[in-house]
C-alpha cells in the first residue's frame, strides 16, 4: 500500500460504520480497487500524478464506467488531499457509505 492508502485505510477503519466493512485492495470484476464497500456499493480510488497521463485517464474512464455500470459510487481522491486531510476524507467517504445503505 501507498502511503495515501495506508493513511486513509487508518482513518476508514476509525470512522467508518461498521456495516460499511470496507476492504482495502478488493477485486471487483476483472480490477483490484483502493477500497471497496460491497454493503454500500462504494469504491474509493486514490489517484497519484500518473493519474494526468493521458492514456491512464482514459483507462481510469473505462474502469469508472465498468464499476458504477454494476451500481457501485466511485470516490476519487488525490494522494495529497488525502495525506493531509485523511480524517476530513475518511469522514466523508464514511457519511456517503451511510447513505448509500439507508
Amino acid at each position: 500500500m501507498t502511503p495515501a492508502e495506508k493513511e486513509l485505510w487508518s482513518a476508514l477503519r476509525r470512522i467508518a460504520p461498521e456495516q460499511a466493512h470496507f476492504r482495502k485492495q478488493a477485486p471487483l470484476g476483472p480490477f483490484i480497487v483502493d477500497f471497496a464497500s460491497h454493503a454500500a456499493k462504494l469504491v474509493v480510488e486514490l489517484e497519484g500524478g500518473a493519474h494526468n497521463a493521458p492514456d491512464v485517464a482514459r483507462s481510469d474512464a473505462r474502469r469508472r464506467s465498468w464499476i458504477e455500470g454494476r451500481g457501485y459510487r466511485v470516490l476519487r481522491f488525490r494522494n495529497e488531499e488525502v495525506i493531509k486531510h485523511a480524517v476530513t476524507v475518511a469522514r466523508y467517504i464514511a457519511a456517503e457509505a451511510t447513505a448509500r445503505m439507508t
